[in-house]
């Protein structure tokens, strides 16, 4: 990204730096990541970051009460809402949902599920490990006479916007009843949990459980998850390189279109529920230095963030998008109508 950034410094002015500590809110999925990017940050600058992981809709809230210097979410934002609350919003990275398990004798990345047989489960239509359909995808497997525990968020939340997005779109049933969003009138069998940290602590302890949770949780926390069937058919693992293939089948590589969600994308290879991670910032904003501090903390890790952001499996922007990205960053002024003057870091 490094010619983009050169062009980032050119749109604002200069400013030396100086310590300024931050705050924001919202995404649970971008935590892990957030969380190792501030303590990597904070070693350079002596900067801080405090980040709140409260969920996207409690993210976009702050942000819109101006309670908080960013927010976070694992949605874009609409564009009618940006523009009645004056927002501007930016993707960070690229990661997925992964339905996560809790089933004695499977193997992690074992089973194989469909976005039907996921729905089922969530709609109270499968109530056992073993039922015939689970079974048919799964031959090779000694599947358990075990009752099926779904766990969901209770909080609003962008992971649960991004499965349910998945969901809405592969069965018609499912959007007609449910719908997408951050948060859903679940079935009455789903038990729901505040937090991503929580509903992993839970579906631990609970065989027979499923859940739903960024990919960076899978990975910390070394959870069994399930193969999906793509929309082509294929069975693929989460990884980088199936996000990857979402996203090469998607708007963002060819138009820059960050809006578009990259659920259900073509591609034998393609991940079905990836998503990506946004950032909120005032458009005209009250505090220019606090506001500055954000663009330099992401500017930063969008220059010296990929080792960190790879460790996670997270996918960095293709470069059309990072082009967009420091355009929209460079448009925001202050109340007089100023371009901001961004704090220089040196090496």
């Amino acid at each position: 990204m490094l010619k983009y950034v050169a062009l980032f410094f050119c749109a604002f002015g200069f400013s030396a730096a100086q310590a300024i500590d931050i705050n924001g809110a919202g995404s649970t999925a971008a935590a892990p990541l957030y969380l190792k990017w501030q303590q990597a940050y904070t070693k350079k600058t002596g900067n801080k970051v405090n980040y709140e992981a409260i969920g996207s809709s409690g993210g976009i809230k702050k942000i819109k009460e101006s309670s908080t210097d960013f927010g976070a979410s694992d949605a874009p934002m609409s564009a009618a809402d940006l523009k009645k609350f004056n927002l501007l919003d930016f993707p960070t990275v690229i990661s997925g949902v992964v339905p996560i398990i809790n089933l004695p004798g499977v193997k992690e990345g074992e089973l194989r599920l469909t976005g039907d047989l996921v729905i089922g489960m969530y709609s109270g239509k499968i109530e056992k490990w073993n039922d015939p359909a689970i079974a048919k995808e799964n031959p090779k497997l000694a599947l358990p006479n075990l009752r099926i525990v779904p766990l969901a968020r209770a909080d609003g939340s962008g992971t649960t916007f991004t499965l349910t997005d998945y969901f809405s779109r592969v069965n018609p049933e499912w959007k007609q009843q449910y719908g997408s969003n951050f948060t859903i009138a679940w079935h009455a069998d789903v038990k729901t949990i505040k937090g991503s940290t929580d509903l992993v602590a839970l579906l631990k302890k609970t065989p027979g459980a499923i859940g739903y949770a960024e990919y960076a949780y899978v990975i910390e926390n070394s959870l069994n998850y399930a193969q999906l069937k793509n929309r082509d058919g294929q069975y693929v693992q989460p990884n980088a390189m199936s996000f990857k293939s979402a996203l090469a089948n998607s708007g963002w590589r060819n138009t820059g279109n960050f809006e578009e969600m990259l659920t259900d994308k073509a591609g034998s290879g393609s991940w079905p529920i990836t998503g990506a991670t946004y950032v909120y910032v005032p458009r005209v904003t009250s505090q220019p230095e606090r506001t500055a501090a954000v663009i330099q903390f992401f500017t930063w890790a969008f220059m010296e963030g990929d080792e960190i952001a790879n460790s996670l499996d997270y996918i960095r922007l293709p470069d059309n998008v990072q082009a967009r990205v420091v355009h929209e960053i460079s448009s925001v002024v202050d109340t007089k109508g100023n371009r901001l003057s961004i704090p220089i870091l040196l090496k």
